[in-house]
């Protein structure tokens, strides 16, 4: 514990010096002095912020809650989703840690990441690959107009995305181009895990995380678009009856 006070307090020295450094040799900009004050001040709060959550997780968890991570991971899920904050992890499983092969990128797209899938899937040996949107997702809103403004790397992330051209301010077309990206991500995923597929040792499963309520099915529901390539909500029952449950009152599908 000292330890880790002794780290805390050498890190925000040090780092407060490389602030007030910055602040005395940097040539001068077009904003004002209270601005770059300003600026310094939320990167200091960030910085605090990841600290002070760090210090409360190590104060709350004795050494048996590690142990089982120190031994390796058989996560239950990969999971593919979108990089944006709004996205929580607890929403789908209220312990992610040890559950989820969690892997995020704008747009929850495949290509940039699919070694990643990868590992989840063939290394860790997944089951589930679930491909996460999310209501009005920021990259989808993107790529729906023109993006050829935006620095070389978000291009070439957002044209991964493939959705139809329109208004970004249209929540019902977005949400439409929201499901279409979860469909053209599944269409990239079965053709890679296509052996794992046809060996039924892996199931595929695309939802969107509508934490606005655009589905009218409750915030924060989960709403399943497509299995294993499949929109139609029959095969989509079918496919969850194997579960052996005996209602699908709490599943929410796309209709």
């Amino acid at each position: 514990m000292i330890r880790l006070l002794i780290g805390n307090v050498y890190i925000r020295t040090l780092f407060v010096a490389i602030v007030l450094v910055n602040v005395a040799y940097a040539k001068p900009v077009t904003k004002t002095h209270s601005d770059t004050m300003g600026e310094q001040r939320k990167i200091m709060l960030a910085v605090d912020h990841v600290l002070d959550a760090n210090r409360e997780f190590v104060n709350r968890h004795s050494k048996h809650y590690f142990l089982p991570f120190i031994k390796g991971q058989t996560p239950k899920a990969t999971v593919l989703g979108c990089a944006d904050s709004r996205v929580h992890s607890h929403a789908i499983d209220p312990h992610p840690d040890g559950d989820l092969f969690f892997v995020r990128n704008i747009g929850n797209q495949l290509v940039p990441v699919r070694g990643s899938i990868e590992y989840g899937v063939r290394h860790l040996h997944t089951p589930l690959l679930l491909v996460l949107g999310h209501t009005m997702c920021g990259a989808v809103r993107a790529a729906m107009q023109d993006y050829s403004e935006m620095s070389p790397a978000i291009k070439t992330e957002l044209d991964n995305l493939h959705v139809p051209h329109g208004d970004p301010d249209n929540a019902a077309l977005v949400l439409d181009s929201v499901e279409h990206n979860v469909d053209h991500q599944i269409d990239e995923a079965k053709s890679f895990f296509a052996d794992e597929l046809n060996q039924q040792k892996l199931i595929i499963i695309g939802a969107v995380y509508d934490f606005r309520n655009d589905y009218h099915q409750g915030y924060g529901r989960l709403v399943i678009t497509n299995i294993n390539g499949s929109n139609d909500e029959g095969k989509i029952k079918e496919y969850l009856g194997f579960s052996g449950k005996k209602s699908l009152k709490d599943a929410f599908i796309k209709k």
